[in-house]
């Protein structure tokens, strides 16, 4: 896979990596470390929901201005506030205050981006490459990050491995994201002027978020919320937790399994460009998508362990190949001056859609055999794939104009 990237680029990649990697071992062990200093499964679920909803608010906030005040220092100041909430979950078991940390941030329960760091850097990716190579680039973007992501799932073991009490090595892992938030203020730290966007003259700075693009992205916008929403019954963290509960899964089995997962999504990125070449972004999304949601449905069904890990390690193989051409087909359909503020709203509208379903946390978990969460987000998620299809299968990147 050829990249075709600057300085900068390859810097951006870096910061996916270790933020991925600190993402991937907080999700996996966030639900234990809460129930562990004596939060309740509901308060556990609001403390979710605050962190999404936190990443939405933060997310459409920073991207809004990005362009104005400077990606750089919108980036730097981003990994400060991440650091902050990282030190105060280590410090503190007051549900209120660890909500607020949440919301201000960057906290993930999902694995997955919650705040602004990936609506800044999908905005200035595109500016790398030609479109041509746009889809090949987001790939490894996603790839860099699920592989890092799953590097960070199987860290979850390190603290029994150097025999560290339960609650304290769950402590010494919250703290490894403080480390990591760190290092990515030190990396950006080293992005060139050349990420900036144009200036903007005085009457565009007026003109605050999408103006050409309205239509689209709003449509998009209402589609991905059901999505996130969707995906929000099944962040890592949930997912996790539901299997602590229903099979008493140990931590170190729990590492395994999502680095199983990442890493097939990882694999699954490494195809992404050439299936969306040969069959288009659009029918890329949604027919890869589908039969993943359906094994989804199932894996709650499963009479055992290790059936339940065998369907969700096949569904993350699929689930996956969306996301490099989601990102791809978004910024190549709205206009490249907007691409900032559309990135931002739609991100705002996922982790908006996301952060509402852990709010239900206690309810679909009070009986973890009936497996709510996964029939929930599976049924929801196949109303977004034939959704999204009716409405955009006309809509084309430049790419695929004929």
């Amino acid at each position: 896979m050829r990249l075709p990237l600057s300085r900068d680029g390859w810097l951006l990649f870096a910061t996916c990596g270790v933020r991925s990697f600190a993402y991937g071992f907080l999700s996996v062990v966030l639900g234990l470390y809460l129930d562990g200093i004596g939060l309740t499964t509901t308060a556990i679920g609001w403390i979710f929901a605050a962190a999404l909803a936190g990443g939405a608010v933060m997310t459409i906030i920073i991207t809004t201005v990005a362009d104005s005040f400077g990606r750089k220092t919108l980036l730097i100041l981003g990994a400060v506030l991440m650091a902050i909430a990282g030190w105060v979950f280590a410090v503190s078991n007051d549900p209120w205050l660890l909500a607020l940390a949440a919301i201000f941030g960057t906290i993930s329960p999902s694995g997955k981006e919650v705040g602004p760091f990936l609506s800044i850097e999908q905005a200035i990716l595109p500016e790398t490459t030609q479109d041509q190579r746009r889809t090949t680039v987001f790939s490894a973007y996603n790839l860099i990050g699920s592989l890092l992501g799953a590097m960070g799932a199987l860290a979850v073991g390190l603290p029994s491995l150097f025999s560290i009490p339960e609650i304290s090595g769950y402590r010494v892992l919250v703290w490894g994201y403080v480390i990591c938030a760190a290092v990515m203020m030190v990396v950006f730290g080293f992005l060139s002027p050349a990420i900036e966007g144009k200036r903007k003259t005085d009457s565009q700075k007026l003109a605050i978020g999408v103006q050409r693009s309205r239509k689209v992205v709003a449509k998009l916008a209402g589609l991905f919320a059901l999505d996130a929403f969707a995906g929000g019954f099944i962040v890592q963290s949930i997912v996790a937790y539901w299997f602590y509960l229903r099979y008493e899964t140990d931590l170190n089995t729990l590492g395994g399994i999502f680095f199983g997962t990442n890493l097939l999504a990882a694999l699954s990125f490494l195809a992404a460009p050439a299936i969306a070449r040969r069959f288009g972004l659009l029918n890329t999304m949604v027919f890869t998508h589908l039969p993943s949601n359906v094994l989804l449905l199932l894996v709650p069904l499963m009479p055992n362990l290790e059936l339940a890990v065998v369907l969700l390690l096949i569904r993350n193989l699929l689930s996956q190949l969306d996301v490099p051409t989601r990102q791809s087909y978004t910024m190549a359909v709205v206009d490249p001056d907007e691409r900032t503020a559309s990135a931002g709203i739609l991100s705002v509208a996922r982790n908006a859609g996301a952060a509402i379903a852990p709010l239900f946390t206690g309810p679909i978990l009070t009986v973890p055999s009936l497996g709510f969460p996964f029939l929930l987000a599976g049924g929801l998620k196949i109303i977004y794939d034939l959704w999204i299809f009716a409405v955009f299968r006309k809509v084309k990147p430049p790419e695929e104009e004929i």
